[in-house]
């Protein structure tokens, strides 16, 4: 009755005809696709948490930016997000682990007020030691710091970790994806996003985890290419607005923050940060990379280290292609799930007839979640192009209306399709017998796969 999709319905109720005694445990773990307790405390519009927000949205709200021209595009993401583009921001473009980390451990050192540091993965490593010792630095000295963390994510974080924090005084919490008696075999939705906010006026955001991988250090995958965003000013709030909501799901706390106006940055960008998730009434993500390629007239590049687009996404993008748009997509060559690197050769083939230029990057593994559209603007995040990012995670996406911003990703974009190789026809064509059968039987169960691939495979998780 609640799945989201024809082909997850139709899966669901021949497994549990079939094998029931595997599909019916199966169910519980992997069955939802609400995560209900969080839809509650969310949408209630008489709950405590939204009387207590009340006020900090409407501080937000006065710093909507009203842009000149059309607005047709820009108010269908506002309304996706329920929160305008705000103006007043400042932004840089961080790319690669040394330049994101390096900013954002400058950012909580300098910090006078309070830190909010928030992430899917966080290990117990050179990294996460790194982080810890400025988070406890922080707390020692008088600041209020507070950590989330995804329970599934970071499920090997030690005890004594999280214990070095909290006797420093760092308030420590995981993000419940299992909380309620309604949840409580739900291993599906995780909370995908990575964010730092510092005094309410700096943010950072985007794919980067906390882990030496994510410093190229890994001995398997290599180089680790990935971006992330910093911002100065509204937009900082705006961010600490959703840790503030996540804050509250899992401790039942309300945040007391101060919520003064934003120090307002160097330059004057709009920018809208974009929060989804399986509490959402509709499919947000999908739907704003929908939007996103909808609104391109010329250009329309896409990053994303898994492919398994819903048909809505398949459809824009070869409409797009076919009405003349530059549509490209890069992709990793070096897979680290076979599932979504079998499953996406199916979707290619067509995406290829279209008009879509396709590139597989070379240089290591590619982690980064971005997009250009025309020379308007870019959207940095969280999300990837999979059931999980549109359906099941909780993601956040940066959008900014900035022509010099757009020209800096497009150089990013451009080094690095020279990394990347073009793909043909015939690289699906020629290839073995086996592995065409192997990619369309997964993208028969594409709908589901990313429900179960990450549990099938924990060692490869932790690469998200």
């Amino acid at each position: 009755m609640s799945t989201r999709t024809s082909q997850g319905a139709i899966a669901w109720i021949v497994s549990l005809n079939a094998v029931p005694y595997v599909a019916v445990p199966a169910y519980w773990v992997l069955g939802r696709s609400r995560f209900q307790g969080y839809v509650i405390a969310r949408r209630d519009e008489d709950s405590t948490l939204a009387g207590a927000l009340a006020d900090k949205t409407a501080e937000l709200w006065s710093h909507r930016h009203t842009p000149p021209y059309g607005t047709k595009d820009l108010r269908a993401i506002e309304r996706l997000a329920k929160m305008p583009f705000l103006q007043g921001n400042e932004v840089e473009l961080l790319i690669d682990g040394e330049a994101a980390f390096e900013s954002m451990f400058n950012g909580i050192e300098s910090a006078t007020r309070y830190v909010l540091v928030q992430f899917y993965i966080i290990r117990d490593d050179a990294l996460g030691r790194a982080l810890q010792r400025r988070l406890i630095e922080r707390a020692e000295a008088g600041l209020d710091v507070f950590l989330l963390y995804d329970e599934i994510g970071s499920y090997r974080l030690p005890a004594s970790y999280l214990r070095a924090l909290t006797d420093a005084g760092v308030n420590v919490h995981r993000f419940h994806s299992t909380r309620g008696p309604g949840n409580r075999f739900q291993l599906n939705f995780r909370n995908h996003r990575k964010l730092v906010v510092v005094d309410g006026e700096r943010g950072w955001m985007g794919g980067f985890n906390v882990g030496v991988e994510y410093l190229g250090e890994h001995p398997r995958i290599g180089p680790w290419r990935d971006t992330h965003l910093a911002v100065i000013g509204p937009a900082a709030l705006n961010l600490q607005l959703s840790f503030v909501e996540d804050w509250h799901w899992a401790t039942e706390e309300i945040l007391d923050l101060p919520w003064s106006p934003a120090r307002p940055g160097d330059g004057d960008i709009p920018v809208l940060m974009l929060a989804s998730g399986p509490a959402d009434r509709f499919e947000t993500a999908s739907l704003m990379i929908q939007q996103a390629i909808h609104a391109a007239q010329h250009r329309i590049w896409i990053s994303s280290p898994y492919f398994v687009p819903d048909e809505g996404v398949q459809g824009m993008l070869k409409l797009a292609a076919l009405g003349g748009v530059d549509v490209r997509i890069l992709i990793p060559e070096r897979p680290d799930n076979l599932l979504t690197y079998y499953a996406a050769y199916a979707f290619l083939e067509p995406l290829l007839d279209a008009g879509v230029t396709v590139y597989r990057y070379q240089d290591g593994f590619l982690h980064s979640k971005a997009f250009l559209v025309d020379n308007a603007g870019a959207g940095i995040g969280t999300v990837n192009l999979d059931n999980r990012s549109f359906r099941l995670n909780f993601e956040m996406t940066a959008i900014v209306l900035d022509t010099d911003f757009a020209a800096e990703v497009e150089r990013m974009f451009l080094a690095d399709f020279e990394r990347s190789r073009l793909m043909r026809q015939r690289d699906i064509h020629d290839r073995p017998l086996w592995s065409r059968v192997a990619s369309r039987a997964a993208y028969l169960f594409a709908p589901v796969l990313q429900k179960t691939m990450r549990l099938t495979f924990p060692s490869l998780e932790g690469q998200e």
